[in-house]
């Protein structure tokens, strides 16, 4: 147990979300109780009400605060760049950069969707889709620019999210290849799925190999 740090103020709260975040994450919502929680904080299990109402008000508070703070960053990083191809680079860059270092809030937003009730579910989702919406504006628009050919927008737009954000399942900091390197490798593999097909089959030796598209092979999330 952790040492007793006094049941209020910013920082109990802080301690709470952190401690709720790692254990939600370890062992499971369900699993969680907040006897576990409060022992884990070092206050007493009526202490917490004093921060959070119940168990479903911590996980949809985690869960929307990350999706918030996705979005904001993500506008940031998309904010002065106009054209598709540049937007595109950035939306991928951000969004694995963001997801190599956000693991556990990645996890539990998807993981335990499943776990809120209805009217969090509801806002959640929503919240969702309108990062969703993001990437499909960038796709149409290079669509309509004829940067970019797509099939589906929706598809393309489950399928790159489903590939960017499956870093997760296997990235450890450390490892053979630089944060540099994965995101490069990512833009190249996003990218070239989008290509249209005259530029796609460009340098392409075997006949017929640059009408594989890439974003066709890969399953919506």
């Amino acid at each position: 147990m952790s040492r007793t740090i006094g049941s209020n103020g910013p920082k109990t709260l802080e301690a709470i979300r952190r401690a709720g975040l790692r254990l939600i994450f370890e062992h499971g919502y369900e699993a969680m109780s907040l006897r576990q929680l409060a022992a884990e904080v070092g206050i007493q299990v009526g202490s917490l009400y004093n921060h959070i109402a119940t168990k479903q008000d911590l996980l949809f508070d985690l869960v929307q605060d990350h999706i918030n703070e996705l979005l904001r960053q993500l506008d940031l990083a998309l904010a002065g760049k106009d054209e598709p191809v540049e937007r595109l680079r950035a939306f991928v860059a951000f969004h694995v950069g963001y997801h190599m270092t956000r693991k556990r809030e990645v996890y539990i937003a998807n993981s335990e969707l499943r776990s809120l009730d209805p009217k969090n579910y509801q806002a959640v989702v929503a919240l969702r889709s309108a990062y969703e919406r993001r990437l499909a504006d960038i796709l149409s628009q290079g669509v309509a620019s004829g940067a970019f050919e797509v099939v589906d927008v929706q598809v393309a737009t489950f399928a790159i999210l489903s590939l960017l954000t499956g870093l997760c399942n296997w990235y450890r900091p450390g490892g053979r290849l630089t944060k540099e390197a994965i995101i490069a490798a990512h833009e190249k593999l996003v990218l070239s799925g989008v290509a249209p097909q005259s530029l796609a089959s460009q340098g392409s030796a075997a006949p017929g190999r640059g009408k594989r598209k890439i974003l066709r092979s890969v399953p919506a999330g």
